[in-house]
């Protein structure tokens, strides 16, 4: 997905509010902890900006009203390395379509003096209404509503945003009884199944962008795995919940845990995109307020879905069980729990993030990246000795502008030369465009453009980062007439010259 800004409000922060701990060295399973999250770490493609770009100079223009059908594919899982770019179809293995809203401002000033507080509120109150409507039931995505706040800086080809993924926060938190990897949990048989279960959901055009399932296994291992909306059947189905009991063995060396498994019947799952081995990812947060207030289930067994090379991996997989419980308040008609979900940036501050497009969507600096890698792509085969750098820095003296000053122009261009000076005092004739490539029609109209005019400008057409001047002689026949004769007509062209 991607990332975000600043401003002195920002989310509130409060009791329950169990943020991005900082990485385990290995898994525990340690009772009575406050059950910690790993927050969303967002990317945004540069398609993304492009479109923004496009929608704010053809179609908003000032109107800042939120964009509130805006969805974005967000990484459902930890993304390969050669990952770059999402891809747009719902069925995607590794994403999942989540909605959002969007506030792109007019300036920088009005991106600042956004409520952010009031902003975060609102999409909580969403995601709550939702929680207690029973719609996630039937859309889960919606618990993982987002929200961003931007300022695109079109002229300079920078964006400044910051995004929110609102979470509710619970007082009491969540309290973690049990996390194990999940190859720990289940017999090999039962993990066979499972995996192949997970796999063929994914492979699904109909599921895999459901980010939120359940884990139903009968006592023969048998795995299934079916939607939220099939929780009523999954529980009427005379069918006990995980119990995992832990058992603490003290040694002099070490502390070992053991986990027995009575019975796995049913499990809350989900796709984590974090890779901690001891924490849950940031969608497990709203998942399971949404199980206790959906369900009035206390004690939740979930189960961390997470992939390698694309297959399921239970290794890396985790099953837990968490206790879960809302205050009284929860219950009234007009109650809105508090939230949070502020990203940081890079440098772990609650402010916005700034990315420069400038190299990747600028159309002047697209043209000279285009032409210089044409121009490495030549030397490495006709000239490999070329020093391109050396040419990109000679400036051109260019006597004359017609037929092959024109064409020579070009040429040098062509070769990396960017700075040319065009010398000429003619006008362009009705006949040049035919011979003179950098001449059209309409210069010669109302008695011709001046030539050295005209060709600069044909040049920064062509080519916008080529650095041009002008200079029009008078009378550039003199140079062959007697010299005493046209003294003073030669003298003032003949200085310009030498400065040149």
């Amino acid at each position: 997905m991607a990332e975000a800004a600043e401003g002195p409000a920002v989310g509130p922060t409060s009791v329950g509010d169990s943020r991005s701990p900082p990485p385990s060295s290995s898994p525990t399973s340690v009772q009575g902890q406050i059950l910690r999250f790993k927050l969303f770490d967002s990317a945004v493609d540069e398609g993304f900006w492009w479109r923004l770009s496009s929608l704010k100079l053809d179609v908003l223009g000032l109107d800042q009203s939120p964009i509130d059908r805006l969805t974005l594919l967000a990484e459902s899982l930890p993304a390969l390395s050669d990952e770059r770019s999402p891809e747009t179809s719902r069925g995607n293995r590794n994403r999942c379509p989540v909605p959002g809203i969007l506030y792109n401002t007019n300036t920088m000033e009005s991106f600042h003096a956004l409520d952010k507080r009031n902003l975060l509120k609102m999409e909580a109150e969403k995601i709550f209404r939702d929680l207690s409507s029973g719609r996630a039931e039937e859309d889960c995505a919606v618990l993982l509503r987002f929200l961003i706040i931007s300022f695109a800086d079109l002229k300079r080809w920078t964006f400044h945003y910051w995004f929110a993924f609102p979470a509710l926060i619970l007082n009491p938190p969540a309290t973690l009884l049990s996390l194990r990897p999940a190859s720990d949990v289940f017999t090999p048989e039962e993990a066979d199944y499972l995996s192949t279960a997970c796999n063929v959901w994914r492979n699904s055009s109909m599921t895999a962008g459901m980010p939120f399932f359940l884990v139903s296994i009968s006592p023969n291992a048998h795995v299934t795995i079916r939607p939220l909306k099939d929780w009523k059947a999954c529980h009427g189905d005379s069918q006990k919940v995980l119990v995992i009991s832990t058992s603490f063995i003290l040694s002099l060396k070490r502390l070992n845990y053991l986990m027995f498994m009575v019975m796995v019947q049913l499990l809350f799952g989900f796709y984590d995109p974090c890779h901690y081995p001891s924490n849950p990812g940031w969608p497990l947060r709203n998942f399971l307020t949404f199980i206790y207030l959906r369900w009035k289930v206390e004690k939740v067994s979930f189960f961390c879905y997470r992939e390698k090379h694309g297959l399921a991996d239970l290794s890396l997989s985790l099953v837990g069980e968490a206790l879960v419980s809302v205050p009284q308040d929860w219950q009234e008609a007009q109650f809105v729990p508090q939230a949070t979900g502020w990203e940081p940036n890079s440098s772990g501050k609650l402010m916005y993030r700034t990315i420069n497009l400038k190299e990747s969507m600028d159309p002047i600096s697209l043209a000279v990246a285009a032409a210089d890698l044409n121009l490495k792509l030549m030397k490495w085969r006709a000239l490999p000795t070329l020093n391109l750098a050396i040419l990109s820095n000679v400036k051109c003296l260019l006597l004359g502008a017609g037929t092959l000053g024109c064409q020579v122009a070009r040429m040098l261009m062509a070769w990396g030369i960017r700075k040319i000076t065009l010398v000429d005092n003619g006008r362009v004739a009705m006949s040049n465009p035919l011979r003179q490539s950098l001449y059209e029609l309409n210069d010669c109209l109302n008695g011709g453009d001046m030539k050295a005019t005209a060709a600069v400008n044909r040049l920064k057409c062509i080519f916008p980062a080529v650095v041009n001047s002008l200079f029009s002689i008078f009378l550039w026949s003199v140079f062959i007439l007697p010299f005493l004769d046209l003294l003073i007509f030669t003298e003032l062209p003949y200085r310009k010259l030498q400065v040149l």
